[in-house]
Order: C-alpha cells, then sequence, then structure tokens
C-alpha cells in the first residue's frame, strides 16, 4: 500500500492487442459509462467495434483513457482544459507557432464595459447628442402645444 501523499505507481497494462470495456474501466479504476461519455469528448479516444458491436481498445486508446483520467482526476483539469492540452501535446513547438493564433475570448463586460474603442465611444457620444436634440424637439412641441 503507498504512503499518502506518495504519487502513484504508474498503471501496468497487459501486453494484448485489444481490450473491452470492461477491462479498460477494471485498468483505469472509472465506470463503464465514463469511458463511453469521454469517448464524444475527446476525439483522439475512438476505440474501434467489433462485428457484434463490442467497443474494442487497442493500447494506445487505454494509454489515452489513463492520461485523461490523470488530467482530470489529478491535475483537476476541466474537460475542455484537458482536450486543449491534448491536441497541444502532440504538437511540436513550430507546428504550434505555424498555426494561426486565435484571438482572446473577450469577456461580456469587457465588450460592454468603460473600456469601449474608441470608435465606439465617438458613436456613444453621438447618440447622446441625438437623444438631447430629440428631447429638446419633444419638449418644446410640448410646450407650444400647451399653449
Amino acid at each position: 500500500m503507498a504512503a499518502p501523499g506518495s504519487k502513484p505507481e504508474p498503471q501496468e497494462i497487459p501486453d494484448k492487442l485489444y481490450f473491452r470495456i470492461g477491462e479498460v474501466s477494471r485498468l483505469a479504476g472509472i465506470r463503464p459509462h465514463v469511458l463511453r461519455f469521454w469517448e464524444s469528448e475527446f476525439p483522439g479516444l475512438g476505440p474501434k467495434k467489433s462485428s457484434t458491436g463490442q467497443r474494442q481498445f487497442r493500447r494506445k486508446d487505454v494509454e489515452l483513457v489513463l492520461e485523461i483520467k490523470r488530467l482530470l482526476y489529478d491535475k483537476r483539469f476541466t474537460i475542455e482544459g484537458a482536450r486543449k492540452y491534448l491536441e497541444t501535446r502532440g504538437k511540436t513547438p513550430q507546428a504550434a507557432a505555424a498555426a494561426p493564433a486565435k484571438a482572446p475570448r473577450r469577456q461580456q463586460g469587457e465588450l460592454f464595459g468603460p473600456a469601449l474603442s474608441p470608435q465606439w465611444e465617438e458613436i456613444r457620444r453621438e447618440l447622446r447628442a441625438i437623444a438631447r436634440m430629440l428631447g429638446d424637439e419633444v419638449r418644446q412641441s410640448a410646450e407650444s402645444a400647451d399653449k
């Protein structure tokens, strides 16, 4: 038995060509329905199906399951974070640098908050000026109608 706080030893994977979902479940220490869910969430995890419809995991699939479990349970990644980590893990630094950089997602407060771009500030000032002019016209027409 391992001492508390010590690192668990790597899981020993038997030398087999294919593994059924129950075997992978026991090796990884997770329930079969979790494996089926991970299949839908992680594109790299795609076991073949036999003629009878049984999932047949290869050794690389089992290794990926163990890696996903480590990321989600030990490292506390979210599913999206683990998916992104696994996607970039296989890329070399040159390939990652060659990929077009995505603009960072902006939060709602950044989109509508006080830090608007100069063009939006100008539009906002113009709209306020128009609203004031319309308000003045409405007041003037109301005053002339009262007289």
